[in-house]
């Protein structure tokens, strides 16, 4: 059942890109000489520099905190907050926790003592980074939940919740499986619950069966992590156990490529695999037929509405609370035609 490494590395090239910040660890030193500076002071002064050396009135210092840069959802956030920084002159930094909540809130507590104007942050854990919260909120440094929400009660801390629409996209995917299997069909979960938006999308997509929920037998739901690594071997026990399964509902592009491979490792046809993100990968997933449908995240429209609405608020302007950009299903042709692009 693990014989399938090769297929692994091979699915793990399509499904995620390191790109972005990378690693970015806080450092403590003792010494009688003059201390270094941790990665994350670092970075937060070459911020600094590239904000003085900015031009215009008003020139701000911003800071990306998300939950991972290893994967290209992330990291087209990351490219397009660094490149509309980049065009108004502001000092900019991103910092990679790599899914880890302790690094993340060390990272907190650093862009805390740095004076940005503003920051933008991805939780590792939707419950666990109360703390980091905290300290930022504490220097009034305005704080933009982006993608992934907190919790409801850390909402007081933040400025705004901007992300897709997470259950609406569950919605469609749920849908679309009905359309799919109108008589109903043995389904497989691979969920991430430690994510709220992850856990909002499984939601939507339950509520997207409808009338015809009953019809469908949820033989597992399972933690593949968002992850493809962890998903695959999850995924070819799933359909070791269930010979007859229809279909896997994935939470993400990257463990839907894991499910993908799990059945073309198990020499089976006909296994559906519905997913949400529309990632370049997903996208090609798609298109050569390893997927059956994928309703699409919006990365770089969190990123842009993101930086218009910072921008509002230091200028004294007002912004909503929870701002849900709208999902819709990839179909083939529009797959094709940005292939190579996040939306």
């Amino acid at each position: 059942m693990k014989k399938t490494i090769a297929k692994v590395m091979a699915f793990t090239m399509l499904a995620a890109t390191l790109a972005g910040c990378g690693h970015s660890n806080s450092v403590s030193t003792e010494s009688t000489a003059a201390p270094e500076k941790t990665q994350t002071e670092g970075a937060a002064s070459e911020a600094a520099e590239t904000k003085e050396e900015g031009a215009g009135a008003a020139s701000y210092k911003f800071a990306f905190l998300p939950n991972t840069q290893n994967n290209t959802f992330q990291a087209a956030m990351n490219d397009t907050f660094k490149k509309l920084c980049d065009e108004k002159g502001y000092g900019y930094v991103c910092l990679d926790p790599d899914y880890d909540l302790n690094t993340q809130l060390s990272q907190m507590a650093d862009v805390a003592t740095q004076n940005f104007d503003a920051v933008f942050v991805i939780p590792v854990d939707s419950a666990g980074i109360r703390q980091g919260l905290e300290q930022i909120h504490e220097k009034n440094i305005p704080i933009l939940n982006v993608d992934t929400p907190v919790i409801d009660d850390d909402l007081d801390l933040v400025e705004t919740v901007i992300a897709t629409d997470a259950y609406n996209a569950g919605t469609l995917v749920g849908q679309q499986m009905v359309a799919d299997y109108p008589d109903g069909a043995k389904i497989a979960i691979l969920d991430f619950p430690s994510n709220e938006s992850c856990v909002n999308r499984v939601a939507g997509f339950l509520d997207g069966l409808g009338d015809a929920k009953d019809k469908f037998d949820i033989v597992a739901q399972q933690d593949g992590a968002a992850a493809l690594d962890i998903s695959m071997p999850i995924a070819e026990d799933i359909i070791q156990a269930n010979p007859d399964l229809n279909a896997f509902f994935c939470i993400n592009d990257p463990s839907a490529l894991g499910a993908a491979a799990a059945i073309k490792a198990s020499g089976k046809t006909g296994i559906g695999v519905y997913s949400i993100d529309a990632s370049p990968d997903g996208k090609a997933a798609i298109l050569d037929g390893s997927f059956t449908a994928v309703a699409a995240q919006v990365p770089i429209g969190i990123a842009e509405t993101a930086f218009e609405k910072a921008e509002e608020l230091l200028t004294g302007g007002e912004i909503e609370k929870e701002i849900l950009l709208p999902s819709f299903l990839v179909d083939k042709e529009k797959a094709e035609a940005t292939l190579k692009d996040w939306q």
